[in-house]
C-alpha cells in the first residue's frame, strides 16, 4: 500500500468533504484544503522514519482533528492529555492517528450526538503507555474479535511487532460507560542529546 495507507489516512475520503463543503461553506473547504495540504506534506516528509518524539506525533495528530473537527463541529469534542516529561520519548511514527481514525469512524460517526476522544500519554517506569478513549456507540463482538485476533488495525499492530517484538502491549476494552479504549505500551526511548554533536 502507499503511505498514506500505512498512516491510515484516507485523502480522497476527505476531497470528497471539501467537495461538499463548498456548496456550504467556501472559506471552510479552503481552509480544510490547506490543512490536508499540510498533512499530506507532513507524511511525506516522514517517509521511511520509523520513530518520531512524542511532541511531533502529537503535532501531526492536532493538524488531523482540525481537519476531522471541521467535519464534525461541535459533536466531535477531543481532550489530548500528554505529560510534560513524555514529549521526547520515542514512538513509532504515526502511530495515534490509525487510533484516533478508528475512534472517529466506529464511535463517534455512527452517533447522531457525537462525542469524545481522550487520547493521553504517560510514563510508568521503564514504559511509555499511550492511550486513546473514546465514548461512541462500542463495537460489535465481531469487530471486538477482529482487534484482538489481529485483523483490526493489522498494519499497526505490525509495525508495532516489527519495532519491539514482544516488549509492547497492544490492548483493547470496552469500558461500562460505553466506547473503546485502545492502549499501546512500548519501551521508553529518548533521543540522545548528543546525538548531532556525535553525527558532526
Amino acid at each position: 500500500g502507499s503511505i498514506f495507507d500505512l498512516a491510515g489516512l484516507r485523502p480522497f475520503n476527505t476531497l470528497h468533504a471539501i467537495s461538499a463543503l463548498m456548496h456550504k461553506d467556501v472559506h471552510a473547504a479552503d481552509d480544510m484544503l490547506v490543512r490536508l495540504s499540510d498533512l499530506l506534506r507532513l507524511t511525506l516528509e516522514r517517509v521511511g522514519t520509523q520513530q518520531v518524539p512524542l511532541k511531533d506525533e502529537i503535532d501531526f495528530l492536532r493538524k488531523y482533528l482540525e481537519i476531522e473537527q471541521t467535519r464534525f463541529g461541535d459533536r466531535l469534542q477531543v481532550n489530548i492529555d500528554v505529560e510534560p516529561d513524555a514529549l521526547d520519548a520515542l514512538v513509532p511514527n504515526l502511530i495515534l492517528q490509525p487510533l484516533v481514525e478508528n475512534a472517529l469512524r466506529h464511535g463517534i460517526a455512527p452517533r447522531i450526538s457525537g462525542g469524545h476522544i481522550d487520547i493521553t500519554a504517560r510514563q510508568a517506569g521503564d514504559r511509555l503507555v499511550l492511550g486513546v478513549r473514546d465514548d461512541g456507540v462500542g463495537l460489535s463482538a465481531d469487530k471486538m474479535n477482529d482487534l484482538h485476533s489481529g485483523v483490526g488495525l493489522s498494519n499497526t499492530r505490525s509495525r508495532l511487532e516489527t519495532l519491539y517484538s514482544d516488549r509492547h502491549r497492544f490492548e483493547f476494552e470496552t469500558p461500562s460507560g460505553g466506547g473503546l479504549v485502545v492502549t499501546v505500551v512500548i519501551p521508553l526511548a529518548r533521543e540522545p542529546e548528543d546525538r548531532m554533536e556525535s553525527v558532526a
